[in-house]
């Protein structure tokens, strides 16, 4: 091997291994995901053509098997810069950072790869005998070109076709999500509520049990006082055997309205009287919370007719709405009933000096399953309301009076 050649040798040898140094960088940020000097294409795409025109200089001119570098280059200039995305800056360059589009940078560096060849088919002696490999090759460098365009845009777009599906795919499972864990809680729901329903029936006949095991004792009390009553006994005796008379009345005017209210009711229509129904919920109400006196029964308009109504379903409308006042007002509120006939209609509000009901609360007030209380079940309650957060609540209940007589 002559000086020349082994010098050509090792310059070619050289040349090889920048670019397997260059290879192992560029693969290396790949594996990371990100492009190597991704801001700087037209750099990149420069220092390939002069590489790959000096290893074919070195080597064995347009004869070389390094001038397929040109083909492979521009496909994967293509394949790397199809996303369009800047990266990271990687290295320096003496260059201003540019972004042009994918099409454009692939084309670019097929026009650096044409003047790499055209200086290398230049350099080398007999020009005239390298022409036509040259054309040939730019040509069929050119129609790499454009099917590594086509191939990188088909690419992309199924690339962002997939990613439009997968995240259609995506908000389609969170939307189902979301049903289901609706649907679930709406099931729960519903279960407690029938859960709840059973235990109030269970209740009913307990209490009822109970009043009737209670009364039996209750009624020969009540009748071993009057007969002591009738007898000739000192004043002091006589007033204290009314004191006991009178709790038993009471006692078992309580359990006879315990009796009563766990009764089924029924759902038939009748005409009924307003004033009866609110003294019903009252009577009931008085036992909550400790809260008789609180609420006074309303005032009645003069020669209100009757209504036409299930009695107990409206009982239990009444008597939620004045529970609901109990729960938001203090030991010392004050809760006001009141009545107004309008025409045909009848108005009960339902006035209190709570805490009122906030615009969250408000938005969902009339939703099935909505309270506010520990141990409610948020199915008592739909009316009209005017509330003011901190002052208290007003509801208002609308009900038509009877035909006949309205």
């Amino acid at each position: 091997m002559s000086p020349h050649d082994a010098v050509r040798l090792a310059l070619l040898n050289s040349i090889l291994a920048l670019g397997a140094a260059y290879t192992i960088i560029d693969t290396y940020f790949s594996y990371r995901g990100s492009v190597f000097l991704s801001r700087y294409p037209l750099f990149v795409s420069l220092m390939e053509a002069l590489f790959i025109g000096l290893l074919c200089y070195y080597d064995s001119g347009l004869d070389s098997p390094f001038r397929y570098y040109y083909f492979l280059s521009v496909l994967c200039c293509a394949v790397r810069h199809v996303s369009s995305v800047p990266g990271e800056l990687v290295g320096s360059s003496p260059f201003p950072p540019v972004a042009p589009s994918p099409t454009f940078v692939t084309y670019v560096t097929c026009t650096l790869h044409s003047i790499s060849l055209g200086l290398l088919t230049i350099a080398l002696p007999q020009l005239y005998d390298h022409l036509f490999s040259f054309l040939l090759t730019v040509v069929m460098l050119g129609w790499v070109t454009w099917a590594s365009n086509a191939l990188a845009l088909l690419l992309k777009n199924v690339g962002d076709d997939l990613a439009r599906v997968n995240s259609a795919l995506q908000l389609q499972q969170a939307e189902l999500e979301r049903r289901i864990a609706e649907r679930t809680r709406e099931l729960q729901e519903s279960q407690a509520h029938v859960l709840h329903q059973e235990k109030m029936a269970a209740f009913g006949l307990l209490a009822a049990g109970i009043a009737h095991e209670v009364g039996n004792p209750l009624t020969s009390i009540s009748s071993i006082v009057q007969i002591l009553q009738m007898r000739e006994l000192d004043g002091y005796t006589q007033t204290k055997l009314g004191l006991v008379s009178g709790q038993l009345k009471r006692i078992q005017g309580t359990l006879r309205e315990l009796i009563e209210f766990s009764r089924p009711g029924s759902t038939e229509r009748s005409r009924v009287t307003l004033g009866d129904i609110l003294d019903e919920a009252l009577s009931i109400a008085k036992y909550y919370k400790r809260t008789p006196g609180r609420i006074a029964s309303p005032t009645m308009p003069p020669d209100l007719p009757p209504l036409q109504g299930v009695r107990n379903e409206l009982v239990q409308v009444f008597l939620n709405l004045i529970l609901n006042a109990i729960d938001a007002t203090e030991r010392h509120g004050s809760i006001e009933l009141s009545v107004h006939r309008d025409g045909p209609w009848v108005s009960v509000a339902i006035c209190d000096s709570g805490i009122g009901v906030s615009a969250e609360q408000a938005h969902r007030l009339f939703k099935p399953y909505f309270t506010t209380k520990k141990h409610g079940t948020g199915l008592g309650l739909f009316v009209s309301f005017v509330s003011t957060p901190g002052q208290g609540t007003t509801f208002t209940v609308r009900l038509p009076l009877s035909r006949e007589s309205a």
